[in-house]
């Protein structure tokens, strides 16, 4: 497709003496050919990322370029780095939107002899996207297959996937690493649609950031998996910075849904047909980050330290294990009344600053006090002794590991 939509661009771009380029639905740019005139910030980082910001796209969105049917002037925007004003040509297949093609204005008007060559190159653009778009289906459709086989419990059956991965030219032979997605609403509605197209695009998005056929990813209901081949090549900080972008991604992508976004990292595999351990180890570790809070959005499953030995005990032992005293703050949240255990979580999650607690928590001073001795008398202890706060500290994460709260 690549080969195919840059030699439309240079053609239209030389018959029309000026600069030519088609981005897909998601401002993304597909192919563009040399600048004959003034470009502007947005256009050079568009360049060099390939995608432009957030608020750029929502500003073009918000313009109402989706539903245009024909050339459509939008003007320049010069404080989100937009000085010059743009021509756009929505590339549609029948009433699909696979595309747009744009020609900067600093070349000069469009003239209504131009505007026509658009309009055709657009169409052939249109057929070239929706025959991409098939052949892409087909692929993915094919890639989703493998992996689910890559991950299943028969051994056969994921040493077959993993050889015809890489016979089929989807991913590279070697090592492999899993990555884990998963996402929480805040206000503990199930994972809708919203959420897992938000989960979706963040995976899409690492995967563009790594070399092709190094990757390869699977949606499930309420997560999603990255496979990241031959990882010996980077650190793992290399991945805890793909995972920090994956997790900026969905955010960003959910906009104003209120939701929390875990990625766990597993720890690597010497063939890919191993993978699915790593991908049981990644999704511990989002589990446990989700649950603790401590930890980090983004976590590796080798620093869980004393949680991931916790979760791996029966939720039973862990539930017995818990301090008297806070078992009888467990009850009081269970009635309604959760105000001590939030602010015993909250105080403990600070290391004891009652400034911060404070301001965290928007209590006065004197408040936050009253409910600490409150806390103390309840439960019977004493936050002052170091281990007190330490058996309490680990049974607030062990009361969420076992869902008792």
């Amino acid at each position: 497709m690549a080969s195919e939509l840059q030699r439309l661009v240079d053609s239209l771009g030389s018959r029309l003496n000026r600069s030519v380029a088609i981005d897909d639905p998601a401002i993304r740019l597909l192919a563009y050919n040399a600048h004959s005139g003034d470009v502007d910030d947005v256009r050079i980082g568009s360049i060099m990322r390939r995608s432009v910001p957030r608020e750029v796209v929502d500003y073009i969105y918000g313009l109402g370029i989706r539903e245009s049917r024909d050339l459509f002037t939008l003007p320049a925007q010069p404080e989100l780095g937009m000085s010059v004003s743009r021509v756009v040509m929505p590339i549609r297949h029948e009433d699909a939107l696979l595309g747009f093609l744009w020609l900067m204005l600093s070349d000069g008007p469009v003239t209504s002899e131009h505007a026509e060559t658009v309009r055709q190159a657009a169409t052939s653009a249109a057929v070239i996207l929706q025959r991409e778009y098939l052949l892409g289906e087909l692929a993915r459709g094919r890639e989703r297959e493998l992996v689910r086989d890559l991950l299943a419990g028969d051994e056969a059956l994921r040493v077959d996937a993993a050889a015809r991965l890489v016979e089929e030219d989807l991913i590279v032979a070697g090592p492999a690493i899993a990555l884990v997605v998963t996402v929480e609403p805040h206000d503990e509605r199930p994972v809708g649609d919203k959420d897992r197209l938000a989960v979706a695009v963040g995976l899409d998005h690492g995967r563009r950031r790594l070399p092709a056929r190094q990757a390869i990813q699977l949606q499930r209901p309420d997560h999603g998996l990255l496979v990241v081949a031959d990882p010996g090549r980077s650190a793992v900080r290399d991945l805890i910075t793909l995972g920090s972008a994956i997790h900026r991604r969905v955010l960003a992508e959910g906009g104003y849904i209120p939701t929390e976004c875990q990625v766990g990292i597993g720890e690597p595999r010497g063939v890919l047909a191993d993978v699915h351990d790593s991908y049981r180890e990644a999704c511990k570790a989002a589990a446990v980050a989700r649950v603790t809070r401590v930890l980090g959005s983004v976590v590796c499953s080798s620093e869980l330290g004393v949680y991931g030995l916790l979760a791996d005990l029966p939720p039973q032992s862990l539930e017995q294990g818990l301090h008297p005293g806070l078992r009888r703050l467990l009850a009081l949240s269970n009635d309604g009344n959760d105000a001590l255990v939030a602010t015993l979580e909250a105080f403990l999650d600070n290391a004891g600053d009652v400034k911060q607690t404070a301001a965290q928590l928007c209590l006065h001073r004197a408040s936050l006090y009253y409910r600490l001795r409150r806390i103390e008398t309840v439960a019977e202890i004493d936050l002052a002794n170091g281990d007190d706060r330490l058996v309490l500290h680990l049974g607030l994460k062990v009361a969420r590991l076992v869902n008792l709260r």
